[in-house]
């Protein structure tokens, strides 16, 4: 079932609170609908909005996403980390490519908010990735669901999406193995199949496909995900970098 926790409903507060009546919808995607939250797992919201995000309310939907928002890694039986992405209503019905998102809150950025920095609006591969997920899975917390707003996205901005993503995931592997090979498996699994799945399902899937020593990583990752073992990837990152490059090859030629 989804996730409709108190974290979910003051995130919905949040936005409705701050954005007014230019909120149009809400809509929970990800893990808490493909196929449950898993221990790690974030909260992944969508809105959809009527117009551009003036200064101050992008400064304040920061600041209080900030402080619903778990600080990664989340701890056992304590909030989740929030992923909250805001489209205006003209990008997703005109989707670019790459789609373009008028604000974005995740862990990754919290060090850079609290800093000072303004969160900005940035058309990014992802974006495209996370829309044409959501529009197949995602269940309306407010307003109409997002294929409303959202046309279907073809199979192409699909594939160019997931190859110019190849390059920053292999840069950011160290410090972030578990959800970047996953990440990874998932990907070939939709460049080969055109579907999306979870991670724990596309890493099943993709570890009798790779040789021993790959298929053993990718099933240690799959397990950290499951929360049935805690990962430590001091003494594995050769083989996680090894892998990492089986999994991008595999989808370059699936794409």
């Amino acid at each position: 079932m989804p996730d409709r926790s108190e974290q979910v409903q003051a995130a919905l507060a949040a936005l409705r609170g701050i954005l007014g009546e230019g909120l149009l919808a809400v809509c929970l995607h990800g893990s808490a609908v493909s196929g449950g939250l898993r221990p790690q797992s974030d909260i992944d919201l969508i809105a959809v909005i009527d117009d551009d995000l003036a200064a101050d309310p992008r400064r304040d939907l920061a600041a209080a996403l900030s402080r619903l928002s778990a600080r990664h890694p989340a701890k056992p039986e304590g909030p989740r980390c929030l992923e909250v992405m805001v489209f205006r209503r003209a990008d997703l019905a005109g989707c670019s490519d790459p789609a373009r998102a008028e604000f974005v809150y995740g862990e990754w950025l919290r060090d850079a908010f609290e800093a000072g920095e303004a969160p900005v609006p940035a058309h990014d591969p992802e974006h495209t990735l996370v829309l044409a997920q959501a529009l197949r899975e995602s269940v309306p917390l407010l307003g109409p669901p997002l294929s409303r707003f959202l046309p279907e996205i073809p199979a192409s901005d699909v594939r160019r999406a997931m190859r110019a993503l190849l390059p920053t995931l292999a840069a950011g592997l160290h410090g972030d193995e578990r959800n970047i090979l996953l990440t990874l498996a998932r990907m070939w699994h939709t460049a080969s199949s055109g579907a999306f799945v979870t991670k724990d399902a596309a890493a099943a899937w993709a570890v009798p496909k790779v040789g021993q020593r790959d298929g053993a990583t990718l099933e240690y990752a799959r397990k950290a995900y499951l929360g049935k073992i805690a990962d430590d990837w001091s003494d594995r990152r050769e083989d996680a970098r090894h892998l990492a490059a089986t999994l991008a090859r595999h989808i370059d030629r699936a794409l």
